[in-house]
């Protein structure tokens, strides 16, 4: 489903990714660690489109990402991407509900039940009204789950997203992270600093210098 080969990303003399290859299948689950500032938010970001690479190629479903322009890219991460943010990024100004129906708003399609159902399936059943300021960090990375989600993605990227959970709200969203990824049977990347966060993800690989290295 996503092939990278050797991917090449630089700032100026320095080179974040240096010949990053991977392969994911649907329905795996893989994980890429590796300390803060090595360069997995950059690899995230030039996987979803968002960080244009220097050299290599990056080909999901049968189509290079690294070509495309910036309309359809931005039709991809609409119609087959759900990216979860480190930061959450939940819209302060809308509700819960909201929040989690605007992929599907923004494809055109019917959001009635479903945001609700994706928030049931995330345990937030009953706060669909509620505003973002009215949660917990918990509560706020389940709803960035829920959106990134909702829209049945076949490719789900998640950018450290327990990092500012305790130990007891990141187990539970990673579990419950896995488990709709599974489901669902969408491809799904998690990039983080921490090994134990990887506990039930398919394969794991380490970020460095010479790429990615497996670790057992």
């Amino acid at each position: 489903m996503l092939k990278l080969s050797n991917i090449t990303k630089r700032f100026g003399s320095r080179a974040v990714l240096n010949g990053v290859s991977l392969e994911v299948g649907a329905g795996e689950y893989v994980a890429i660690v590796g300390e803060s500032g090595i360069g997995k938010s950059t690899l995230l970001n030039a996987i979803a489109g968002l960080e244009p690479i220097d050299a290599g190629e990056i080909v999901f479903e049968e189509r290079r990402i690294d070509a495309l322009d910036d309309d359809a890219l931005s039709l991809l991460r609409r119609e087959k991407l759900g990216f979860v943010f480190q930061a959450f990024h939940i819209l302060p100004h809308l509700t819960v509900e909201q929040n989690v129906a605007l992929p599907l708003l923004l494809r055109n399609l019917p959001s009635a039940g479903k945001a609700g159902e994706m928030l049931t399936a995330v345990g937030l059943q009953g706060r669909e009204e509620s505003m973002p300021r009215e949660l917990s960090g918990g509560e706020l990375q389940r709803v960035a789950v829920a959106r990134a989600l909702v829209g049945e993605p076949r490719l789900v990227l998640a950018d450290e997203p327990t990092g500012n959970l305790d130990p007891e709200n990141a187990r539970q969203v990673l579990d419950l992270f896995r488990k709709i990824v599974k489901e669902k049977g969408a491809a799904a990347i998690l990039a983080t600093h921490s090994e134990q966060a990887t506990a039930g993800c398919d394969r794991r690989y380490r970020l460095g210098a010479e790429g990615l290295t497996p670790l057992g």
